[in-house]
């Protein structure tokens, strides 16, 4: 349940942290269309969303990756991802191309013809982050974007984002992984019990720890300081 929620989301990369059950995935939901709001309004691209048809103009522009997403198994990475564009209404002469991009910044490329049914883990977080990235949207919305990537693999992820970031996209990435804020987020917001309890860059969050919080690092420890006060900030209207 998200309550008294006020967002304004711009270009660059906005981290949201919090714990399970803060509303998280709620609040992605609501942002891709999915949900419509119980209550309030959501706008977006400047266009107040109060049905199917703002809704489904909204969507060209919404890039979005799930913590869980389906797949047709049979499909190939390529195939998998020319759908997404499809859906997305990204125009047929510029799908195969976008399609090829979205491959190459995520290294699949070599792995195109692969069937959906033999990736990894790692593999298919790639293959749905190319999914969510495909026709270059404005807004991108990645909901545990790193879950089963390796190290090598969340770095590339990093540089990614901040590629993106610097064409004009909005980023929102929700993550428990502490450490892809502090590297890839200009805007950090703290989510508890479906409000923002906190909103700051990553190197102001950091100045909130406190000696006796959680943590193996100032950015650790000022989250767990954040989330342990449980009440909002003068900063934290977003």
């Amino acid at each position: 349940m998200i309550e008294d929620l006020n967002l304004s989301v711009q270009p660059g990369v906005t981290g949201l942290l919090g714990p399970n059950g803060a509303g998280k995935t709620t609040l992605f939901r609501t942002l891709a269309t999915i949900s419509p709001p119980q209550r309030g309004e959501l706008e977006l691209f400047g266009i107040p969303v109060t049905g199917e048809r703002e809704a489904r103009r909204a969507r060209r522009r919404i890039g979005y990756l799930p913590q869980d997403f389906g797949y047709y198994p049979a499909f190939s990475i390529t195939d998998f991802v020319r759908y997404c564009a499809w859906l997305r209404e990204v125009p047929s002469k510029e799908a195969g191309p976008a399609t090829a991009k979205a491959l190459a910044s995520v290294g699949l490329t070599d792995r195109a013809r692969t069937r959906m049914k033999s990736l990894s883990g790692g593999m298919l977080r790639r293959a749905g982050i190319a999914a969510a990235i495909v026709g270059s949207p404005s807004l991108l919305l990645l909901d545990e974007p790193t879950v089963g990537l390796d190290p090598a693999q969340r770095l590339d992820f990093r540089d990614l984002i901040r590629g993106l970031a610097g064409t004009g996209t909005a980023v929102v990435l929700s993550t428990h992984l502490v450490e892809d804020v502090g590297a890839a987020c200009d805007t950090v917001l703290v989510l508890n019990q479906g409000q923002v309890v906190h909103s700051s860059t990553p190197r102001e969050l950091a100045e909130r720890s406190t000696p006796t919080a959680p943590g193996d690092s100032p950015l650790e420890r000022g989250y767990m300081t954040v989330l342990r006060s449980g009440r909002p900030t003068e900063e934290a209207a977003c």
